[in-house]
């Protein structure tokens, strides 16, 4: 199994140097200033395209841009999936923009090099068939099952309904706790440090990455409708004067 990565981001070096303890890596990048991690070998884009599955790792709202390139490279019975922190919106363009002849996978690994300092075990991972890709679903799921992962086998709109509340309100919070400048403390606690936790997980990722986990899942502006529903509501508590017995 020879594997293509495209796109060299913060993301998608993670994901190359990950696959290469297992696979052989080609990679390509639109920046040929991005380093290439150790183990994966640099190639040309259309070089990318001799690989048997190609993973998509550029962000959310480029993906269209991608596809619309890349669709005269991909080969007969070649597999792309895609990687994006949203599924139901590339899912769709993948669909409509990649050719008949190739088998589609809808994929998330729900996570990153934050989260995955500690390991993989137990971190989720999200694959879907979008056309013609049972095989290789089966592969993949066995794979990263091998690694530790937990393999979710889940439709795009099921993952963007879950992720705009699992995801979506995570780094949210992450941004706006950012936004306060919070700084550590000698008499922080450790729910104040878990808080800052979040903070540094969140905004490590590029800003584009979170706009566009808020604005290309369908699910969010909900999540963030209840979200303000809910501060409100107890904000109005605190406005009710107390009373004395």
């Amino acid at each position: 199994m020879n594997v293509g990565v495209y796109g060299l981001g913060r993301f998608g070096a993670f994901w190359a140097e990950l696959l290469s303890r297992h696979f052989p890596v080609t990679a390509w990048s639109r920046n040929p200033d991005r380093p290439v991690p150790g183990g994966v070998e640099r190639v040309s884009l259309s070089e990318l395209f001799e690989a048997d599955i190609v993973w998509l790792c550029p962000a959310i709202s480029s993906m269209e841009e991608v596809l619309t390139e890349i669709a005269p490279l991909v080969r007969p019975g070649q597999t792309v999936a895609d990687t994006c922190s949203v599924k139901i919106v590339p899912s769709q363009l993948m669909v409509a923009k990649l050719p008949a002849h190739a088998r589609l996978l809808a994929t998330h690994p729900m996570f990153g090099p934050d989260s995955a300092k500690g390991g993989l075990k137990g971190l989720p991972v999200v694959l879907h068939d979008l056309r013609d890709a049972g095989q290789e679903l089966e592969f993949w799921s066995r794979t990263f099952a091998g690694m530790g992962l937990n393999v979710l086998a889940i439709t795009p709109e099921e993952h963007d309904r879950a992720a705009a509340y699992t995801q979506g309100v995570t780094h949210f919070l992450g941004r706006v706790l950012d936004d306060m400048g919070l700084t550590g403390h000698p008499i922080a606690t450790r729910g104040y440090q878990r808080l800052l936790d979040l903070v540094q997980q969140t905004c490590n990722d590029p800003f584009q990455l979170f706009l566009d986990m808020q604005n290309f899942n369908p699910h969010t502006a909900d999540m963030r409708a209840d979200l303000k529903a809910s501060f409100e509501r107890i904000s109005a508590r605190l406005d009710t004067p107390p009373t004395h017995r």
